[in-house]
């Protein structure tokens, strides 16, 4: 992301987001051409392009494309600046392609992708032979990445622990991907067990997903570099920088901010916003949490398992806090947060639509139109949502 987006970060009380989609063909066919998009976009190709308001740019894995607002800002300037984006995409590639959210692609099965094969060829073939990117936890994973500014140490460390604690919670409501290479797994949120094992080779740099709890900004940079020395003795040097980090929060010094990671792609931009609204508001609350690291772990694990299902009297109790302490521009986006608490998180509902339709391919086919559908028109997915093609 171009600096001057973080300095802009960083100056005001607004956020930056990232948003991941895969690319698909009516068929509902992974494609592996995000260079193509770009290139057909741009008139050049490049790994990240000024496009129709926003910034448009590759991911490791070509059949996915990141959306990225114009500059930070509130919720509602961040929705409408990337569906305008998005609209110019579909009208700039003609309506040719389906582009869906989601934490993971239901069908895609890994001989189906590729990984982006221009510039920066060099960091990805060190990951590669430190980590074997040939699975899904590298080439078939896509998250909502959520940038929030600090403000001195204090205001870092303050946030980072209240967002470790909040990470559970987050997780469960937020889960959306319950298949795996069209198949219901036992968890909710497969994106995080593959990832969380991404780089088991050295597991300092995940660290199970939940970070250690800070008690000054220089613990994490002790953090780093103990992950830098790992790295430094397999040759790898060239990944020794604040984003190798894959805890999901991590402190981007260089940016001011901290980015949250661990929250599941949804299907559309407004709720990626009511989820956004839903951790702002919940960071400006006088919350006591849990901070035990084997508690917290046990709910994450819990959470990626069974979503919502699992702390659904938790999850009410923060979205009460979350309602105290929310500007007006978050109140407005938590009813889909509290629809999500009441019925399930979206791969609760996937898994409970499929429950009664079957979960064959055709099906699974059908409710991805569905997703892509709720994409293209910015409209939530709901319970007794009808097909849409």
């Amino acid at each position: 992301m171009p600096t001057a987006f973080f300095r802009a970060l960083a100056a005001g009380s607004c956020i930056g987001t990232e948003h991941e989609y895969s690319i698909n063909d009516k068929s509902q066919r992974a494609l592996a051409i995000s260079d193509q998009i770009i290139e057909r976009i741009a008139g050049w190709l490049d790994h990240e392009v000024a496009f129709g308001g926003i910034l448009v740019s590759k991911e490791l894995q070509k059949h996915a494309i990141e959306l990225i607002p114009h500059r930070p800002g509130g919720l509602g300037f961040l929705e409408e600046n990337l569906y305008q984006g998005l609209c110019q995409l579909y009208h700039a590639t003609n309506h040719e392609y389906a582009f869906m959210g989601l934490g993971m692609h239901p069908l895609l099965r890994l001989d189906e992708t590729a990984c982006w094969d221009h510039d920066e060829q060099e960091y990805y073939q060190t990951y590669d032979r430190l980590f074997n990117i040939r699975q899904h936890g590298w080439l078939n994973i896509q998250a909502l990445q959520i940038n929030i500014p600090y403000r001195g140490k204090r205001d870092l460390v303050a946030m980072f622990n209240k967002i470790r604690a909040l990470m559970p919670y987050l997780v469960a409501v937020s889960a959306s991907s319950p298949l795996v290479e069209g198949k219901a797994t036992s968890y909710m949120d497969n994106r995080l067990v593959y990832y969380r094992e991404n780089q088991a080779a050295i597991p300092e740099i995940c660290h199970g997903i939940l970070p250690e709890k800070l008690e000054s900004a220089d613990e994490y940079v002790k953090i780093n570099r103990q992950i830098y020395t790992q790295l430094k003795k397999q040759g790898a040097d060239i990944l020794c920088r604040e984003w190798v980090n894959s805890r999901g929060v991590i402190v981007r010094f260089s940016r001011s901010c901290l980015e949250v990671k661990a929250i599941d792609e949804q299907e559309c931009l407004h709720s990626d916003m009511a989820f956004s609204a839903f951790l702002l508001a919940l960071l400006r609350s006088d919350l006591v949490l849990e901070e035990d690291e084997e508690s917290l772990l046990s709910l994450l694990e819990e959470a990626m398992r069974r979503g919502v299902a699992c702390l659904r009297p938790e999850l009410e109790r923060l979205l009460g806090q979350a309602e105290k302490s929310a500007t007006a521009e978050e109140r407005g986006y938590l009813p889909l947060v509290a629809e999500r608490i009441e019925q399930g998180s979206l791969a609760e509902l996937m898994v409970e639509k499929l429950q009664e339709t079957g979960a064959g391919e055709e099906k699974i086919k059908d409710l991805m139109r569905q997703m892509q559908w709720c994409l293209k028109e910015n409209r939530p997915y709901s319970v007794g949502m009808e097909s849409c093609s």
